[in-house]
């Protein structure tokens, strides 16, 4: 992926699926379609990858805490070799 959409929800009451969903709404409505992959900053995942409403998350340390990056997977995505 090397364009998206960046999301911000630093909200401690959300949690990480529903702070994803909500980015992924907006994404939706934006853009037309749903987004297929969220990059987040890897403490977000306590250290594994999965999977929030359908969309794969993926860890990088280029995204800053709190901080959602949507869009549609790319297979030669530079930015899942460096999580």
């Amino acid at each position: 992926m090397r364009v998206g959409l960046l999301w911000f929800d630093n909200d401690p009451g959300r949690g990480l699926d529903d702070k994803v969903a909500r980015a992924a709404a907006h994404y939706r409505q934006k853009y037309g379609r749903a987004p297929t992959v969220c990059y987040v900053h890897p403490t977000a995942l306590n250290g594994g990858e999965r999977h929030a409403g359908g969309i794969e998350l993926r860890a990088a340390r280029t995204v800053l805490p709190h901080h959602f990056w949507l869009g549609l997977a790319d297979d030669g995505d530079p930015l899942k070799r460096a999580a």
